[in-house]
């Protein structure tokens, strides 16, 4: 989780002490067997979260689970040594989990047999009622009046042992996440907007792990500066080295190698570890001892066929060109989105609700790129189930969209 307590927050009362203490991290079948009975025997919602090692380690493992409930207290669970989980979740059955921004944790629960069967996400429930500030602390602030540091958001989950104020953070992270729950449950029903945090939370909970991408190592940040497919053959075998480096042994990439050192080698094209070392991105003690590494790979860019190249343009997908090019490639489907765009501004400001959150804007640029035939609004309905919209918001723009679109 991130974000510290706004500066301009007054009058909040530190939240410095887990009301049960930190206890001893669960890292036994043992203790774990325990935690399991007093979580079956408590009442109410679960309150979880779950620590990772981002930027530190390679991929999204979770280094620690934390929940709370009523009546069993907070447990601080090593999944380390303790993988299956699953035990923890037939325990409390069908209750609902509390947590804030679920979509960062649910996979990493998920891979520990952990599979809520209802959540309550306090992030999403404070965007669609309009909060200006969704991070964790800024929330607890503005529901309890209670200050809830951050300072260990982004440290090293993998260390052990965890340090004791580490730990003391963890276990305030869920320490009134049901409390939170409860202010905003309430300030949903008062704004009508129960249902639609409900469809919300339910397609967060449900949504099916993302298709892996292609050509993922166009996202090596600065790619777009590289000007030609031999460069781009450079990013591309870095990429791949550092990434083959970085799973093996087991370490964040950007820490093997960073995206500016990779960008600056595919601009320079070195001939020579000389050459390469010269640049100031490579002068770093870890870039230069592998040094010879990263300059095989460049010579092995740079010898390819020109039928192995990358294409400049990268992979191809349905996805509607860039709404910058839309004036020129097809004027009307810019009018619909132009006018689209003001009806979600509008339906934004009457609402509370910010507008990404009102209809995903992939799904708008689509309906507007390559709207259905006719665009009446059981048509435009029907389109943007398909790209995942919830009913509530096909209630609110469908209509008015198909409005706008028969102006044309």
């Amino acid at each position: 989780m991130s974000s510290g307590v706004p500066s301009d927050t007054v009058d909040v009362a530190p939240l410095t002490e887990p009301s049960d203490g930190v206890g001893a991290v669960v890292d036994t079948p043992a203790a774990l067997a325990r935690v399991v009975s007093a979580f079956a025997a408590g009442t109410g919602p679960v309150a979880a979260d779950a620590e990772r090692a981002s930027g530190y380690r390679y991929g999204q493992a979770t280094y620690l689970v934390q929940v709370r409930r009523e009546g069993a207290g907070t447990a601080l669970i090593d999944p380390v040594p303790l993988p299956d989980l699953s035990a923890l979740g037939a325990a409390v059955g069908d209750a609902e989990w509390v947590l804030h921004a679920a979509s960062q944790d649910l996979p990493g629960l998920a891979e520990h047999g952990l599979h809520p069967a209802r959540i309550f996400d306090t992030e999403l429930a404070a965007r669609l009622l309009g909060m200006p500030r969704v991070g964790l602390a800024a929330v607890v602030a503005d529901t309890l009046g209670l200050g809830l540091a951050k300072e260990h958001s982004a440290v090293d989950w993998s260390t052990r042992p965890l340090p004791e104020d580490w730990l003391r953070y963890a276990a305030l992270d869920v320490e009134v996440l049901v409390e939170v729950r409860d202010v905003l449950a309430a300030r949903l029903a008062e704004a009508g907007k129960t249902e639609w945090a409900a469809q919300e939370f339910e397609h967060v909970r449900t949504l099916p792990p993302p298709a892996p991408r292609q050509e993922p190592w166009r996202r090596t940040s600065g790619t777009h500066t590289v000007k030609g497919r031999h460069r781009l053959a450079v990013v591309r075998e870095l990429w791949e080295v550092r990434e083959d480096n970085a799973r093996r042994r087991d370490v964040s990439p950007g820490r093997v190698l960073p995206d500016r050192a990779i960008v600056a080698a595919a601009k320079a094209l070195p001939r020579s570890v000389p050459q390469l070392v010269a640049l100031p991105e490579f002068a770093t003690k870890g870039a230069r001892r592998r040094s010879a590494t990263w300059q095989q790979a460049i010579d092995r860019a740079l010898a390819l066929d020109e039928s192995e190249l990358p294409s400049t343009r990268g992979p191809r997908t349905d996805a509607p060109p860039q709404p910058r090019s839309w004036a020129d490639r097809d004027p009307v489907a810019a009018r619909r989105l132009t006018a689209a765009r003001e009806i979600v501004a509008r339906l934004s400001e009457e609402l509370g609700v910010p507008p990404e959150n009102l209809l995903q804007p992939d799904a708008l640029r689509r309906v507007c790129w390559t709207p259905p035939e006719p665009a009446g609004p059981d048509e435009i309905a029907e389109f943007l189930r398909g790209r995942q919209a919830r009913e509530w918001q096909i209630g609110l723009v469908a209509g008015p969209l198909a409005t706008a679109f028969a102006a044309d």
